[in-house]
């Protein structure tokens, strides 16, 4: 561009615009039109047996993933195998909650705050019919019940078929929780945190966990 001509009617020497100060100055102008920039996602974890992770609600330690076999009571049964996924879990909340059961599939996680939940994939998946099934050991005894405050040792499981092997390894997708209002009220209360799936909202992912199948004495 050139300057105007000044006082004596001479045109003054021409003005050089740096062809990167105008796309810089564009580039600024539609980042604001557009609402500034979006901070970047962040990665699930990609964790290991025997990490810990801090999901909100709970402290979760993964401990293994093992193949557990269970004798038959009659001489004319099967043994019962399961792959197991073992965690210790304490309830960070001050109310007692159950262990729940891992969903379907990530979109039919519920917007309750059970711990299972937040298991919101598995790897290989579980077959139909065969699990899973998850609870609480207290002492010899099995529940499904979660007090504040205390380490929990959980189980979920599912049932392999007669001569099928176990997988080597398992993934778990694992979810965190948030304690805000509600989608539909404003009551404050544990829930899944969540992000927007084109028309639906599935859990976020904060943690990829991976843990090796330790094979059980006769699988």
């Amino acid at each position: 561009m050139t300057e105007p001509l000044d006082g004596r009617g001479t045109p003054r020497r021409p003005v050089a615009v740096p062809v990167a100060s105008l796309l810089i100055v564009t580039v600024v102008g539609i980042i604001t039109l557009l609402g500034g920039l979006e901070e970047a996602e962040a990665p699930p974890k990609p964790l290991g047996q025997g990490a810990v992770l801090d999901q909100g609600l709970y402290s979760t330690a993964f401990v293994e993933a093992r193949v557990n076999v269970e004798k038959a009571e009659l001489s004319f049964e099967e043994d019962k195998r399961f792959v197991e996924m073992v965690f210790d879990v304490t309830n960070l909340g001050e109310e007692t909650v159950s262990v729940g059961l891992p969903p379907a599939k990530p979109e039919e996680a519920g917007f309750g705050h059970s711990f299972a939940n937040s298991l919101v994939r598995i790897s290989p998946a579980i077959k139909k019919d065969k699990g899973p099934f998850a609870f609480a050991l207290a002492g010899d005894d099995q529940t499904n019940q979660l007090h504040p405050g205390l380490k929990t040792k959980v189980i979920v499981r599912y049932r392999l078929d007669p001569g099928e092997q176990p997988p080597d390894k398992i993934t778990l997708d694992v979810a965190s929780f948030e304690y805000s209002p509600g989608f539909q009220d404003e009551t404050v209360r544990w829930q899944l945190i969540r992000e927007a799936a084109g028309e639906t909202f599935v859990p976020t992912v904060q943690a990829q966990v991976t843990l090796p199948v330790k094979a059980g004495d006769t699988a």
